[in-house]
This record gives structure tokens, C-alpha cells and sequence, in this order.
């Protein structure tokens, strides 16, 4: 059995946010954390999920882990490894919190044992290295099954749930009947949004963190056109770049890295420099509605725009946690197929190579300032990171109007909320309008951009983070 591996946490000081607060901002942020890593002083942060790269939690955790470290607070970042059968029974739980079957309605005696055989196991690894002074914070379904164990070492633990729906079914709640024997001594429970504590939960534990970006990192870093472009002709995102700028990239630490490695594209043609681009980054994931997307692009974008369609996401064959990655790939490649052809030439589904996190980084980054439209027609979200990176490039993005997405999105202001998500036809049709109408789109994007500035950026996240941690140990 596989067990648990350490990821290396870099160290960013904080004074980086200097550059992008604004004077009120920073005197609240700076002041805030000096004054909670007082209390945290001489004690280690276990930060542990279950991947290190291919979702948001793992892109927030290496997003705010470096500034923690630079803080001055040690903090190690642990990912549990298990076997297909206990990924299998993860993604069961995650569907069944966003509301949705998956593969099977089950959560039963066979599926608590598979579960447990994996969290106890992790967790009586774990125990022999943490410190009486230490806290731990254990992220999602896939670490819920640890605490019971880690709770006998007297040290706070908190549980950390990126996942929620507003308005919850049986399914959901018959999960949160099979996870909460394990969360019920948890000294906190962070959750993304107040509609997402469960029943069951101690309000007085409760803290709300919504997830950041980080402006700094190779996803968000300011990138000028000319590296856009050389980046995509690079990756055989695009076609080649007409530009004498280097097909480089930033690292987190400021040093240039070229492209070297290329997407795997299921494609006609290519998207050329003039071309209007329709972009959607996430997940193969059926909650993201790859198929749906093509289906509004079909019905209601290509009749009446030149636009072309990019889907792109990681390859699904080094995301370990989600087992689903293959098959939802496999369904948006055959609703490509049964495109008419001059709709299926406008169409390009990409899997961005994985080998490499900043590398993939950076592509998306190029991706989303390419973007004419970004879109993000979840049918459940959690938070939905990539439409925080969008609205920070100033992209106008077209979203649905579930979970976090609405907290990030006023729409006709800082974006467009879609009200149904399944509605295909409107949905490609909104998107059309912003297509048709540059001046609403480049106001959405600037209205977007500022929104992101005032409330989503790591600093927020990691005050809130550092004001929780040391109110544990008061």
C-alpha cells in the first residue's frame, strides 16, 4: 500500500503583496499576520490532501503554502496515496456532495471498509511525526477518515471542505452521513461558503474562507502578448507564433523556463492570431460539462460568430485522485466527432502536458489572456478557481450561476451568470452577445479584474488562515 508523500514547500515572503493592495490593504494584512504568527511561533503546519497537482485544492495549497513558510511558520504539505479502489470510492463521495450520482449510488459497509483501510493507515503513519505544539488541517473526503486517529494526539486538527452545494438532495446528504463519524472532534471546519456547513456541524467551529489566487504564481503572472503567443506556438496550443519573443516562461522564483514539452490536441485546424476564442479550462470532469459546452458552442455560437471552441485540461492520465478523467475525455471527443465539419474544424479539445506544474501553469495563463470569452458552465462547484484567474486577466467570463462562481461573479457587472446551467442553447448565446459586443466585453473585464483585487487574492486568504491557526492555540 502506498502511503503518504511530502511535497517541498517553497518560501515567498509576504511583502511580494505590496505591489498589487492597495495602502489600506496591505497595513490590515501585514499587521494582521505579524501578530498571529506571534502566537504560532516554535509550531509546524501539516497541510495534508490527496494530490499534488491536477485540481484546485493542490493549485491553493501551492498557491499559499510558499507565503506561510515566508511568514516564518513551518509548514510541510503531505499528499495520501491509495489504490484505484479507494480513488474510486473518493470520487463516489465528491459526486454525491455535488449533489450526483457518478458510478454507483452505493455508500455502504464495503465502501466505509475500502475507505478505512486507507485513512487509518495514512493516519497512524502520520502520527509519529507530529510534535505536541503542532496543529494539522486535513483537506477533503479523502482525509476525513484520519482524524479520529490524529485526535487522540491532543494537537488542534481542522478539516478543510473545498466542496458544496447550495441547495442539498438525499445523495448529498446520505454523504454527509457517511463522512461526519469521522469529523466530529474536530477542533475546526473551514468551508468555502456559509450555504455549504453541514448539518451536524458546530457552528461555533465554523470559520468561511473562500479559496485565492495567488498573482504572482506561473498561472496569473503579468504576460505580455508577444510571450502569449510564443507560449501557445510552442505548445501546439496555436499555430506557430509570428513573434521574435522566446517561447519562455516565469517560475515562482522569477527565473525563465522554456516550453519544452507540447499539448496533446484533438483538432482539425489551428487557432490562428486573429482568431476570436471561446475558452473553458478545467477538469475532465462531468460536473464541468465538457459535452454541454460543445453542444452550446454548436447550437448557438457558431451559427452566427467566426469564434472558435478550446476545452482544455490536464491529461488525464497523471491526475491520480479522479478515476472519471478518462471517460469524461472519451464523451467530449465523441460529441466532437458528431459535429457537422465546418463546426468540428472550430472545435479544439487539449490536454496540457502535466510533466512539468509551472509549465502547465503558464500554458493555461496563456490560454485565459488569449481568451476573447472564458467560460465556466459547471453544473456544481465548489469555488471555481479558474474564474477568479480569468477575471484577474481582465478576461469577461460567462459562468454558471452555482456555488462559489456567484460570489465572484455579479452579474452584468463584474461578469454574465448563466441561471441554468443544462440550458445549452442560452448559454452558447450569452456568450455569442459578448462575442458581437467588444466594449460590454472589455467592461466586464475590467470591472472583473478590480473585483478580484479587493477580495480574492492570497493575502485575504492567508490572514484568515494565520487568524484561525493562532486562535487555536490562544
Amino acid at each position: 500500500m502506498p502511503g503518504l508523500v511530502e511535497v517541498p514547500v517553497d518560501s515567498f515572503s509576504p511583502d511580494r503583496y505590496r505591489a498589487v493592495l492597495t495602502d489600506e490593504q496591505w497595513r490590515a494584512f501585514s499587521e494582521g499576520v505579524e501578530l498571529a504568527m506571534r502566537k504560532l511561533t516554535g509550531r509546524t503546519v501539516w497541510m495534508v490532501n490527496s494530490t499534488e497537482q491536477g485540481g484546485g485544492v493542490a493549485e491553493m495549497l501551492s498557491a499559499l503554502l510558499p507565503y506561510v513558510c515566508g511568514a516564518g511558520l513551518d509548514t510541510r504539505w503531505l499528499v495520501i496515496e491509495g489504490d484505484p479502489d479507494f480513488f474510486r470510492v473518493t470520487k463516489r463521495i465528491h459526486n454525491h456532495l455535488h449533489g450526483v450520482e457518478g458510478d454507483d449510488p452505493a455508500l455502504g459497509a464495503e465502501e466505509r471498509r475500502v475507505y478505512e483501510s486507507v485513512t487509518e493507515a495514512r493516519a497512524r503513519e502520520l502520527a509519529p511525526r507530529i510534535d505536541g505544539r503542532d496543529l494539522v488541517v486535513l483537506h477533503d473526503p479523502q482525509t476525513a477518515g484520519m482524524l479520529p486517529t490524529l485526535e487522540q494526539l491532543g494537537v488542534p486538527v481542522v478539516w478543510r471542505c473545498h466542496i458544496g452545494v447550495d441547495t442539498p438532495n438525499d445523495l448529498v446528504r446520505a454523504a454527509w452521513r457517511f463522512l461526519l463519524p469521522y469529523l466530529t472532534a474536530a477542533d475546526a471546519y473551514i468551508f468555502s461558503r456559509r450555504a455549504y456547513v453541514w448539518d451536524g456541524i458546530d457552528p461555533d467551529r465554523v470559520a468561511i474562507i473562500p479559496p485565492s489566487i495567488d498573482p504572482f504564481s506561473p498561472k496569473n503572472y503579468a504576460m505580455p502578448p508577444d510571450t502569449v503567443a510564443a507560449i501557445l506556438g510552442a505548445a501546439g496550443l496555436s499555430e506557430p507564433a509570428a513573434t521574435t519573443a522566446p517561447a519562455e516562461f516565469l517560475r515562482p522564483r522569477g527565473e525563465s523556463a522554456p516550453i519544452v514539452h507540447r499539448a496533446q490536441m484533438t483538432e482539425e485546424t489551428r487557432i490562428g492570431p486573429q482568431t476570436q476564442l471561446v475558452l473553458q479550462v478545467s477538469r475532465w470532469d462531468r460536473l464541468k460539462d465538457p459535452v454541454g459546452v460543445i453542444e452550446g458552442f454548436n447550437s448557438s455560437v457558431a451559427p452566427r460568430c467566426d469564434a472558435h471552441l478550446m476545452l482544455a485540461g490536464p491529461s488525464v492520465r497523471e491526475v491520480a485522485d479522479d478515476p472519471e478523467g478518462v471517460v469524461v475525455l472519451a464523451d467530449s471527443e465523441r460529441a466532437w466527432l458528431a459535429l457537422p465539419p465546418g463546426v468540428r474544424s472550430r472545435v479544439h479539445l487539449a490536454r496540457l502536458p502535466m510533466d512539468d506544474v509551472d509549465e502547465n501553469a503558464a500554458m493555461v495563463n496563456a490560454l485565459q489572456r488569449r481568451a476573447t470569452v472564458v467560460v465556466q458552465k459547471s453544473l456544481a462547484e465548489g469555488f471555481g478557481l479558474t474564474v477568479a484567474e480569468a477575471m484577474w486577466k481582465a478576461r469577461p467570463v460567462v459562468a454558471s450561476r452555482v456555488g462559489g462562481i456567484q460570489d465572484q461573479i455579479e452579474d452584468g457587472v463584474t461578469g454574465l451568470l448563466l441561471l441554468d446551467p443544462r440550458d445549452v442553447e442560452t448559454a452558447g448565446a450569452v456568450v455569442c452577445r459578448l462575442l458581437l459586443d467588444p466594449a460590454e466585453a472589455q467592461r466586464l473585464g475590467e470591472a472583473a479584474h478590480r473585483n478580484v483585487q479587493e477580495h480574492f487574492l492570497g493575502s485575504r486568504d492567508l490572514l484568515q488562515y494565520a487568524q484561525l491557526l493562532s486562535s487555536l492555540v490562544a
